[in-house]
């Protein structure tokens, strides 16, 4: 059974940073896909950033050259540093893991970023 456990989340001002964690229990997290994903009030859920077992990663247009998802397998946890935040980053943040080709099987519980103007 894989946990995964979201920390790092606050209120910061726009223009400031936030290092996002998703520690994992279960399974080292270089054998999963990871996914970063944000929901808004009023707001579908969306895709943030995502990245392979490979180390590969993408992300969303809206996050591209402000965010960067990395792995830690020592810690087994995976980041995001979120830079230059705006207050439409305003959301709860959950990271995600699943096998890949936008599956994903566990989600933990979420994060709350807050970007004020």
């Amino acid at each position: 059974q894989v946990q995964l456990l979201e920390s790092g989340g606050g209120l910061v001002q726009a223009g400031g940073s936030l290092r996002l964690s998703c520690a994992a229990s279960g399974r080292t997290v270089s054998s999963y896909a990871t996914g970063w994903f944000r929901q808004a009030p009023g707001k579908e859920r969306e895709f943030v950033a995502h990245i392979r077992t490979s180390g590969t990663t993408y992300y969303a247009d809206s996050v591209k050259g402000r965010f960067t998802i990395s792995r830690d397998n020592a810690k087994n946890t995976v980041y995001l540093q979120m830079n230059s935040l705006k207050p439409e980053d305003t959301a709860v943040y959950y990271c995600a893991g699943g096998p890949g080709g936008g599956i994903y099987d566990y989600w933990g519980q979420g994060t709350q970023v807050t970007v004020s103007s």
